[in-house]
């Protein structure tokens, strides 16, 4: 019987979800990226989680982009009701989830594979993993919302740099280029990775949850807008028993407990 495609389980309040199709290299396809959605689902639905890390069960692959058999089977019509809407929806799902996300790149993130990376909050990476879009040199280009986020994310030119050649980066080059936070030796990449995680999920998930929101929202507003979008939704922090219980904690010079309320 095959394994499931994801794994879930929680350490904590640290939801770690697994990528589990190393056969694969985690490539993706409809069921892969269903299971996936269906794992976030699991994980943003437990009101015990208030981090979720995704990584890939072994060494060699995160995610190694996009499944090339199957999608040499379609053209376009096709691949774009079959494919192209599930993917833009489950990389959303992601983005948009209310809870912090980390990604632990434990090896190759790929096309589809760095697409994704793209969609997650904060990213650690292995010394020894690479990522990137090599699409164009397949005769076709980053359609998972990479040509969209990448230059969100770099310079505009830095950004059609790696998607025109194709070229890989390392872990140091990624950190360099501020696509990905910091790089971990490979041994310790799950575990620093969960400390990181612990450590925010000591804080409010009420206030991690607006200031995510605030963040992702008011980036595509222009400035008087956000901030107008910022300054209301602090106001619904300020009516939640989480900020009262900090700010009382600091006045008592105790450590704050954060009930999500």
């Amino acid at each position: 019987m095959k394994p499931d495609l994801v794994t879930t389980e929680k350490i904590g309040h640290v939801g770690l979800m697994r990528l589990n199709n190393p056969e694969e290299l985690n490539t993706l396809h409809v069921p892969m990226m269903l299971a996936m959605e269906e794992a976030l689902t699991v994980l943003e639905r437990d009101n015990e989680v208030r981090v979720i890390v995704v990584t890939g069960v072994n060494d060699k692959a995160f995610i190694a982009g996009g499944n090339i058999k199957d999608l040499n089977a379609r053209r376009g019509l096709q691949h774009y009701n079959e494919f192209s809407e599930t993917v833009h929806r489950v990389f959303r799902r992601f983005e948009v989830c209310n809870k912090p996300t980390i990604a632990a790149v434990n090896g190759w993130a790929l096309g589809g594979g760095m697409e994704f990376m793209l969609t997650i909050d904060i990213r650690l990476m292995a010394n020894e993993a690479k990522i990137g879009l090599p699409e164009i040199k397949l005769g076709i280009f980053p359609g998972g919302g990479g040509s969209q986020r990448l230059m969100r994310q770099l310079p505009l030119c830095q950004a059609k740099m790696l998607m025109f050649t194709g070229d890989f980066l390392n872990a140091d080059e990624a950190v360099a280029m501020g696509l990905v936070n910091q790089t971990v030796p490979r041994a310790q990449l799950l575990g620093d990775t969960l400390k990181l995680a612990a450590r925010i999920a000591e804080k409010s998930p009420v206030a991690l949850k607006f200031l995510k929101s605030s963040m992702l929202h008011g980036a595509d507003m222009p400035l008087p807008a956000a901030l107008a979008h910022e300054a209301a939704t602090i106001a619904l922090v300020f009516d939640s028993d989480d900020a009262h219980e900090g700010c009382s904690a600091f006045i008592e010079k105790r450590t704050p407990v954060f009930n999500g309320k």
